[in-house]
């Protein structure tokens, strides 16, 4: 049985809670524009490719702006309050930390775009990621496993061999597809379960340890295996 090689980590809602503040620039971005848009509207595209977003925002929410335009528009807001506080989810700095001390490399595996994952980046811990993947330089956005296949490349490992943490539904599709035992931490919209996808409600408690027996009942073939 192989070992685990890497961790790939989703950014918003899963490293680091910036899903109200993107939330909160839909609606500003919206509001600007007379349009209508619901707390389900915003639970709906959460995960998605920013152009996919922008697409949506346009459409539903009556933005009359190109995609692209809407996405840097929100990248702009979101990046503004991310300089004002970096806000981690619960137990995601202490995971991260015990990854690259064990010397077990971790991507960022992030449908924001560069700008966003920068600062991201540059505000944790130095050496906390070996490769990031960002929105904007891939072909095709999460659910398509192009994003994770594109980071175990990054790293030279197999993504089979990889455990990927996911908060959302989109998420854990592209994660999933592209081979990787998955972590679901359900935090804006719920996450199904489904084979080869462990659930927790939080990452407080989920240790390096966790993670080992993750990929290892992946590739025994378990449907659920033990967190903590």
């Amino acid at each position: 049985m192989t070992e685990l090689a890497a961790v790939l980590w989703d950014m918003d809602g899963t490293l680091v809670d910036t899903e109200p503040y993107w939330i909160a620039c839909e609606h500003e971005l919206v509001g600007r524009h007379g349009g209508t848009w619901t707390a389900a509207d915003a639970h709906s595209i959460v995960g998605f490719d920013l152009l996919d977003a922008g697409r949506e925002l346009r459409s539903r929410g009556g933005v009359p702006m190109e995609p692209d335009e809407i996405a840097n528009w929100l990248l702009d807001g979101v990046i503004a309050r991310v300089a004002d506080e970096l806000p981690w989810r619960p137990g995601a700095p202490e995971l991260l930390a015990e990854c690259v001390a064990a010397g077990i490399p971790c991507a960022m595996v992030t449908m924001s775009w560069r700008s966003l994952a920068d600062a991201v980046i540059a505000a944790a811990p130095p050496g906390s990621f070996a490769a990031s993947i960002t929105g904007d330089e891939v072909t095709n956005g999460k659910p398509d496993p192009e994003p994770y296949l594109a980071a175990a490349a990054a790293l030279g490992v197999d993504p089979r061999s990889c455990v990927a943490i996911e908060d959302s539904p989109t998420g854990v599709a592209s994660a999933r597809a592209a081979g990787c035992a998955t972590l679901g931490v359900p935090h804006v919209v719920p996450v199904a379960p489904a084979s080869g996808l462990t659930i927790v409600d939080s990452l407080a408690g989920v240790d390096l340890a966790s993670l080992r027996r993750i990929h290892a009942g992946r590739a025994a073939g378990r449907r659920d295996p033990i967190v903590g």
